[in-house]
């Protein structure tokens, strides 16, 4: 976990370099203002918060209730931690698998748990995202719009295809891989490929039985509106830096602008899409090239950005880091589940 902290200064160098490119000092910055500053930074933590809930929601509804809702709910606002310091936001559902373990729960339902938490959080952003992808390329934002639905479609499609053909067939380690386990590791190999195969089996048997319920459909739905919801946040806090600087910016377009730029984040090329976020919403917003630095220059909306990306990253990466040690990563007694 250590080299997540060495790795969070590396972040801010896109910050450092785009405020020497454009020559953006710190006044401008400060001239947001504190209260909208302070609103941004509660609206991101509204969207962390509903991601919370939903997967405290979640667990309860299909483990009963065998913990605290809100402890549930501060673990996976935690997990972000692991999301900001990763390249393409991966990672906080090992988090949560791990806490649910700890607590008892075998691993194919703390998986299959982790999996619907993540799957209806990913289809909303998705389905947000491809919208900003289509509107980029209807205003001639070509090269944006291109980046949003390649990665967004991508991303989207991967994960809801493995979620409900888990349900029709059960997925195995490929034999390939297996294979070359089970030579260079021996015996161990051997058990990592026996286990993991029969952790998959677990789950895939419970994506089967659960996921054609009614109750398991419930569950979906009302899983996805509160990621709806939370991705709405993330989008509303753009619009509330861009009030403080003068800049406008209807409630529309700023959640079309931060799902565009989500989306370019996602890349895996910057730890936590540190540089990609910034340079997409700027080119989303002016239908530009993210790329050509060049048309960039002197657009006044940088230190909005800037600022923007404080109050929803930065600031953010503190509140969760001492969730995730406090409650994900403490030590605590095994509960039996129901």
């Amino acid at each position: 976990m250590n080299w997540r902290i060495i790795v969070i200064p590396v972040t801010l160098i896109p910050i450092l370099y785009i405020a020497l490119q454009f020559d953006i000092k710190i006044e401008d910055v400060l001239a947001i203002g504190i209260f909208p500053f302070l609103m941004a930074v509660i609206a991101m933590m509204v969207k962390l918060g509903l991601q919370g809930i939903k997967f405290a929601y979640i667990a309860q509804k299909y483990l009963g209730k065998f913990d605290s809702f809100w402890k549930l709910s501060g673990v996976r606002v935690g997990s972000e931690f692991i999301k900001f310091t990763t390249p393409m936001f991966v990672g906080a559902e090992f988090i949560v698998i791990y806490y649910l373990h700890k607590k008892g729960v075998p691993p194919s339902k703390s998986t299959w748990i982790a999996i619907m938490d993540i799957v209806t959080e990913v289809f909303a952003g998705g389905l947000l995202s491809i919208m900003a992808g289509i509107l980029a390329i209807i205003n001639g934002a070509y090269i944006v719009g291109v980046i949003i639905l390649g990665t967004s479609i991508f991303v989207t499609t991967l994960w809801m295809v493995l979620f409900f053909l888990s349900s029709k067939r059960i997925f195995q380690i490929p034999n390939v891989i297996s294979t070359l386990a089970e030579k260079f590791g021996k015996e161990k190999g051997k058990r990592f490929v026996s286990k993991t195969n029969s952790w998959m089996e677990e789950v895939c048997v419970m994506s089967k039985n659960n996921l054609r319920t009614s109750e398991s459909k419930k569950v979906f739905a009302t899983s996805f509106s509160i990621s709806l919801a939370s991705w709405c946040f993330y989008g509303i806090s753009f619009m509330i830096i861009a009030f403080g600087t003068g800049y406008a910016v209807g409630i529309f377009d700023s959640i079309m602008a931060v799902m565009g730029a989500n989306a370019i984040g996602n890349l895996p090329i910057t730890v936590g899409g540190s540089g990609l976020a910034e340079f997409g919403i700027v080119a989303y917003l002016n239908n530009q090239n993210p790329f050509d630095l060049q048309i960039l220059e002197g657009n006044a909306i940088w230190n909005t950005v800037i600022g923007w990306r404080i109050a929803t990253y930065y600031i953010p990466i503190a509140i969760t880091w001492l969730l995730l040690v406090k409650l994900a990563l403490s030590r605590y007694n095994k509960a039996d589940p129901t």
